[in-house]
Protein backbone atom coordinates (compact mmCIF):
# COMPACT_ATOMS: atom_id res chain seq x y z
CA UNK A 1 0.00 0.00 0.00
CA UNK A 2 1.39 3.49 -0.47
CA UNK A 3 2.98 4.82 2.10
CA UNK A 4 1.69 8.67 1.36
CA UNK A 5 -1.65 9.02 0.12
CA UNK A 6 -1.76 12.67 0.58
CA UNK A 7 1.62 13.11 -1.58
CA UNK A 8 0.16 10.30 -4.40
CA UNK A 9 -2.90 11.86 -4.92
CA UNK A 10 -0.95 15.19 -5.03
CA UNK A 11 0.93 13.74 -7.53
CA UNK A 12 -2.30 12.40 -9.73
CA UNK A 13 -3.59 16.14 -9.42
CA UNK A 14 -0.67 18.24 -10.83
CA UNK A 15 -1.00 14.77 -13.92
CA UNK A 16 -4.52 14.39 -14.73
CA UNK A 17 -6.76 18.13 -13.78
CA UNK A 18 -4.04 20.57 -15.44
CA UNK A 19 -4.39 18.29 -18.99
CA UNK A 20 -8.14 18.34 -18.95
CA UNK A 21 -8.21 21.81 -18.06
CA UNK A 22 -5.89 23.27 -20.68
CA UNK A 23 -7.49 20.55 -23.14
CA UNK A 24 -10.68 22.73 -22.91
CA UNK A 25 -8.66 26.03 -23.08
CA UNK A 26 -6.36 25.23 -25.82
CA UNK A 27 -6.81 28.67 -28.32
CA UNK A 28 -6.04 26.56 -31.57
CA UNK A 29 -9.22 24.05 -30.40
CA UNK A 30 -12.33 25.36 -33.16
CA UNK A 31 -14.89 26.85 -30.94
CA UNK A 32 -17.19 23.79 -31.57
CA UNK A 33 -14.26 21.47 -30.36
CA UNK A 34 -13.34 23.55 -27.73
CA UNK A 35 -17.20 23.36 -26.39
CA UNK A 36 -17.35 19.62 -27.03
CA UNK A 37 -14.07 19.21 -24.79
CA UNK A 38 -16.11 21.27 -21.95
CA UNK A 39 -19.17 19.44 -22.03
CA UNK A 40 -17.37 16.26 -21.92
CA UNK A 41 -15.51 16.93 -19.38
CA UNK A 42 -18.45 18.77 -17.57
CA UNK A 43 -20.76 15.40 -17.86
CA UNK A 44 -17.53 12.87 -16.57
CA UNK A 45 -16.92 14.98 -13.57
CA UNK A 46 -21.15 14.73 -12.65
CA UNK A 47 -21.20 11.18 -13.35
CA UNK A 48 -18.37 10.32 -11.44
CA UNK A 49 -19.91 13.00 -8.60
CA UNK A 50 -22.68 10.51 -8.62
CA UNK A 51 -21.24 7.33 -8.04
CA UNK A 52 -18.92 9.03 -5.08
CA UNK A 53 -21.97 9.69 -3.39
CA UNK A 54 -23.33 6.56 -3.73
CA UNK A 55 -20.41 4.72 -1.93
CA UNK A 56 -20.73 7.87 0.39
CA UNK A 57 -22.75 6.49 3.07
CA UNK A 58 -22.68 8.46 5.53
CA UNK A 59 -23.03 11.70 3.47
CA UNK A 60 -19.71 13.26 5.07
CA UNK A 61 -18.34 13.89 1.46
CA UNK A 62 -15.92 10.90 1.74
CA UNK A 63 -15.62 7.25 0.75
CA UNK A 64 -13.70 4.69 2.28
CA UNK A 65 -11.05 3.91 -0.21
CA UNK A 66 -12.08 -0.15 0.79
CA UNK A 67 -14.40 0.72 -1.99
CA UNK A 68 -12.19 2.75 -4.48
CA UNK A 69 -12.63 -0.20 -7.06
CA UNK A 70 -16.02 -0.38 -6.52
CA UNK A 71 -16.43 2.72 -7.75
CA UNK A 72 -14.32 3.40 -10.50
CA UNK A 73 -16.22 -0.18 -11.86
CA UNK A 74 -19.30 1.67 -11.30
CA UNK A 75 -18.11 4.10 -13.82
CA UNK A 76 -17.83 1.34 -16.22
CA UNK A 77 -13.66 1.34 -15.41
CA UNK A 78 -12.28 -2.53 -15.24
CA UNK A 79 -9.25 -1.52 -13.02
CA UNK A 80 -7.39 -4.57 -11.79
CA UNK A 81 -6.73 -5.12 -7.87
CA UNK A 82 -3.02 -3.74 -8.37
CA UNK A 83 -4.13 -0.74 -9.93
CA UNK A 84 -6.74 0.12 -7.02
CA UNK A 85 -3.68 -0.43 -4.68
CA UNK A 86 -2.08 1.70 -6.96
CA UNK A 87 -4.37 4.68 -7.01
CA UNK A 88 -4.82 4.78 -3.02
CA UNK A 89 -7.52 1.83 -2.34
CA UNK A 90 -6.96 -0.17 0.72
CA UNK A 91 -7.77 -4.07 0.97
CA UNK A 92 -9.65 -3.73 4.59
CA UNK A 93 -12.05 -1.04 5.98
CA UNK A 94 -11.25 2.06 8.07
CA UNK A 95 -7.90 2.64 6.69
CA UNK A 96 -8.25 5.68 4.65
CA UNK A 97 -10.93 8.39 3.41
CA UNK A 98 -11.21 9.92 0.44
CA UNK A 99 -12.80 13.18 -0.94
CA UNK A 100 -14.27 13.91 -4.00
CA UNK A 101 -11.67 16.26 -4.97
CA UNK A 102 -9.32 13.51 -4.08
CA UNK A 103 -11.47 10.89 -6.36
CA UNK A 104 -11.59 12.85 -9.11
CA UNK A 105 -8.10 12.70 -9.87
CA UNK A 106 -7.69 9.16 -9.40
CA UNK A 107 -10.97 8.58 -11.58
CA UNK A 108 -9.15 10.06 -14.52
CA UNK A 109 -6.30 8.29 -14.17
CA UNK A 110 -8.23 4.83 -13.83
CA UNK A 111 -9.62 5.60 -17.50
CA UNK A 112 -6.14 5.69 -18.82
CA UNK A 113 -4.55 3.31 -17.18
CA UNK A 114 -3.01 0.45 -19.56
CA UNK A 115 -3.64 -2.53 -17.44
CA UNK A 116 -7.27 -2.38 -17.19
CA UNK A 117 -8.76 -4.77 -19.55
CA UNK A 118 -10.71 -4.24 -22.77
CA UNK A 119 -13.21 -6.70 -24.29
CA UNK A 120 -11.55 -7.84 -27.00
CA UNK A 121 -8.43 -9.07 -24.71
CA UNK A 122 -11.12 -10.94 -22.09
CA UNK A 123 -12.49 -12.28 -25.62
CA UNK A 124 -9.67 -13.41 -27.06
CA UNK A 125 -8.86 -15.53 -23.96
CA UNK A 126 -12.12 -17.13 -23.43
CA UNK A 127 -11.78 -18.61 -27.21
CA UNK A 128 -9.43 -20.46 -25.98
CA UNK A 129 -12.26 -22.98 -24.49
CA UNK A 130 -13.87 -22.41 -27.29
CA UNK A 131 -13.02 -26.04 -29.08
CA UNK A 132 -15.78 -25.88 -31.93
CA UNK A 133 -15.00 -22.39 -32.92
CA UNK A 134 -18.75 -21.96 -32.55
CA UNK A 135 -18.82 -19.40 -29.93
CA UNK A 136 -19.88 -21.83 -27.30
CA UNK A 137 -17.55 -22.69 -24.44
CA UNK A 138 -18.60 -25.35 -21.36
CA UNK A 139 -20.12 -22.91 -18.38
CA UNK A 140 -18.47 -25.08 -15.70
CA UNK A 141 -15.14 -23.83 -17.29
CA UNK A 142 -15.74 -20.49 -17.37
CA UNK A 143 -17.26 -20.93 -13.82
CA UNK A 144 -13.79 -22.32 -12.97
CA UNK A 145 -12.08 -19.84 -14.61
CA UNK A 146 -13.51 -16.97 -12.03
CA UNK A 147 -13.43 -19.14 -9.28
CA UNK A 148 -9.12 -19.72 -10.06
CA UNK A 149 -7.89 -17.83 -12.07
CA UNK A 150 -6.21 -14.51 -12.33
CA UNK A 151 -7.62 -12.10 -9.10
CA UNK A 152 -9.85 -14.62 -8.48
CA UNK A 153 -13.78 -13.99 -7.10
CA UNK A 154 -15.30 -16.00 -3.80
CA UNK A 155 -18.30 -18.23 -4.50
CA UNK A 156 -20.54 -15.58 -3.74
CA UNK A 157 -19.08 -13.34 -6.55
CA UNK A 158 -19.56 -16.09 -8.92
CA UNK A 159 -23.06 -16.86 -8.58
CA UNK A 160 -24.29 -13.18 -8.82
CA UNK A 161 -22.40 -13.27 -12.12
CA UNK A 162 -23.34 -15.89 -13.64
CA UNK A 163 -27.07 -15.15 -12.83
CA UNK A 164 -27.19 -11.92 -13.71
CA UNK A 165 -25.21 -12.01 -16.89
CA UNK A 166 -24.71 -15.59 -17.93
CA UNK A 167 -27.05 -17.48 -20.72
CA UNK A 168 -28.44 -20.87 -19.58
CA UNK A 169 -26.72 -23.70 -20.30
CA UNK A 170 -28.08 -25.82 -23.17
CA UNK A 171 -28.16 -29.57 -23.45
CA UNK A 172 -24.74 -30.04 -23.34
CA UNK A 173 -23.77 -27.35 -20.78
CA UNK A 174 -22.52 -24.65 -23.27
CA UNK A 175 -23.14 -21.48 -23.14
CA UNK A 176 -22.33 -18.38 -25.62
CA UNK A 177 -19.74 -16.31 -23.81
CA UNK A 178 -19.47 -13.48 -25.94
CA UNK A 179 -22.62 -12.21 -24.70
CA UNK A 180 -21.59 -12.97 -20.63
CA UNK A 181 -18.73 -10.76 -21.58
CA UNK A 182 -20.17 -8.03 -23.43
CA UNK A 183 -22.49 -8.09 -20.57
CA UNK A 184 -19.60 -7.49 -18.20
CA UNK A 185 -17.70 -4.87 -19.97
CA UNK A 186 -20.97 -2.53 -20.37
CA UNK A 187 -21.20 -2.34 -17.10
CA UNK A 188 -22.38 -5.02 -14.55
CA UNK A 189 -22.20 -3.81 -11.28
CA UNK A 190 -23.27 -6.17 -8.76
CA UNK A 191 -26.14 -5.99 -6.01
CA UNK A 192 -26.29 -1.90 -5.62
CA UNK A 193 -25.21 -0.64 -1.70
CA UNK A 194 -27.97 1.90 -1.28
CA UNK A 195 -31.00 2.38 -3.65
CA UNK A 196 -30.16 5.69 -5.62
CA UNK A 197 -32.09 7.70 -8.68
CA UNK A 198 -31.02 7.11 -12.26
CA UNK A 199 -27.32 8.21 -13.15
CA UNK A 200 -27.26 11.81 -14.69
CA UNK A 201 -27.35 10.77 -18.55
CA UNK A 202 -24.27 11.97 -20.66
CA UNK A 203 -25.36 15.23 -22.56
CA UNK A 204 -25.79 14.83 -26.34
CA UNK A 205 -22.61 16.99 -28.55
CA UNK A 206 -24.62 20.22 -29.47
CA UNK A 207 -25.44 20.19 -33.44
CA UNK A 208 -24.06 22.18 -36.11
Amino acid sequence: MPGSSASGTATLRARCVPKLTCASRDPKSPPAQTEKLRSDFTASVRRASFAFSIYDFDGAGKIDAFNLGDVLRALNSNPTCATIEKLGGTKKKGEKQLTLEEFLPIYSQAKKDKDQGQYEDFLECLKLYDKNENGLMLGAELTHTLLALGEKLEDTEVAEVTKDCMDAEDDDGMIPYAPFLRKMCDGWQGPKPKTAAAAPAEEAPAEG
